[in-house]
């Protein structure tokens, strides 16, 4: 029997997903159907309710990310943390795990131990990202948000301050992560001159976004959000295989070759 998996969000026509999940079940040689499926926090409970024995995990993005956790009993630690998933493996045991932390450390890993850094966006990735910074031993985390007082909320013991985003100082930044969504009009002042900052962009469509065209104009690193995307969904393959995110997959050096070679990285 074909094995179903698919990413649940809304919007979710733009996903990459399938095509990495795909890449990874031809290296791999398993009988794998991977689908988008768009749902909302309203129409989660019912579509979990409907799954049948032939599902073995889903995705999630926007806007399902917090409003899962109530709905399956098992988190991993990093789940209850942060209060965020992305990762639903199915079967006997369902369980939840978030993949993200380990798909933002993975790209930034050359940076690891920046004196400084600044995170654009309040929301589940910026979280994510925070995580992800304290674990590279970022020794500052700043959180440029536009409703500063709702992302201090959401994200407390995880940066060491929130501004408005109109008052991100970018300048003083070794490193730059921006979550916000890449259509989005960013009101965020940019150096005249970045030389050589990288900033990770997490949005991969369009690409470059507005904000990461002027970065790479004013002399900075922009550091591609597929690459992020790519790292995110080789844990996932993982936990979807063995529920173990920290157990390499068979050829994975494979498998995460062919992914990027899906979506053109």
């Amino acid at each position: 029997m074909t094995s179903r998996l698919a990413v649940l969000g809304s919007p979710i026509a733009h996903s990459r997903s399938p095509l990495l999940h795909a890449a990874a079940a031809g290296v791999l040689g398993l009988d794998w159907r991977y689908d988008r499926v768009e749902a909302t926090e309203e129409t989660l409970p019912g579509l979990l309710a409907g799954l049948g024995d032939e599902w073995v995990g889903l995705s999630l993005t926007m806007p399902l990310k917090r409003s899962v956790l109530p709905l399956v009993a098992a988190h991993d630690p990093l789940v209850d943390r942060l209060g965020l998933a992305n990762t639903l493996r199915l079967g006997a045991e369902p369980h939840l795990a978030n993949t993200d932390v380990g798909g933002v450390e993975a790209v930034l890993r050359s940076e690891a131990g920046a004196a400084r850094a600044v995170v654009l966006g309040g929301g589940a990735t910026a979280a994510s990202a925070l995580e992800a910074l304290g674990r590279l031993g970022v020794g500052e985390r700043i959180v440029a948000a536009r409703r500063p007082e709702v992302a201090a909320q959401d994200l407390a013991g995880l940066a060491d301050a929130v501004v408005p985003l109109a008052e991100a100082d970018l300048a003083g930044a070794d490193l730059v992560v921006s979550t916000l969504p890449g259509h989005a009009d960013v009101d965020v002042a940019l150096p005249a001159a970045v030389r050589g900052t990288p900033l990770l962009d997490v949005a991969y469509s369009p690409w470059p976004t507005a904000i990461g065209a002027r970065w790479l104009a004013a002399g900075g690193r922009l550091l591609h959000g597929l690459d992020m995307l790519i790292e995110q969904a080789v844990l996932q393959v993982r936990v979807f295989t063995d529920a173990d995110p920290d157990a390499p997959l068979p050829r994975e050096d494979e498998v995460r070759a062919a992914m990027r070679a899906a979506v053109g990285r």
